[in-house]
């Protein structure tokens, strides 16, 4: 069985930085991409970053140049840098993986999500 499980999200003022982590542990074989989504209330889930198993990322137009993801192979973990918070990045923080375990040919999985909060 396959979790993902969140850290690093928390309160903190506007112009701060935030660095979530999530680590996937289980019978991995491997893991293709790693993302971070964020979803508030009453409204859909969106894409925030994500990384290939290749290092490639893409990022969502409000957090350019401000939120770096990056991803650690040996450790089957994915990092959110946040930096330049603002108020409106105030949500809940999912992570998101495209992982093959030794019996099966890859399924999505998703972290329960992790609270940030950004005060003004």
């Amino acid at each position: 069985q396959v979790q993902l499980v969140e850290s690093g999200g928390g309160l903190v003022q506007a112009g701060g930085s935030l660095r979530l982590s999530c680590a996937a542990s289980g019978s991995i074989f491997s893991i293709n991409a790693m993302g971070w989504y964020r979803q508030a209330p009453g409204k859909q889930r969106e894409l925030v970053a994500v990384i290939t198993s290749g290092g490639s990322t893409n990022y969502a137009d409000s957090v350019k140049g401000r939120f770096t993801i990056t991803r650690d192979n040996a450790k089957n973990t994915v990092y959110l840098q946040m930096n330049s918070l603002k108020p409106e990045d105030t949500t809940v923080y999912y992570c998101n993986a495209f992982i093959i375990t030794w019996s099966d040919r890859g399924n999505n999985y998703w972290g329960r999500g992790t609270q940030v909060t950004v005060s003004s």
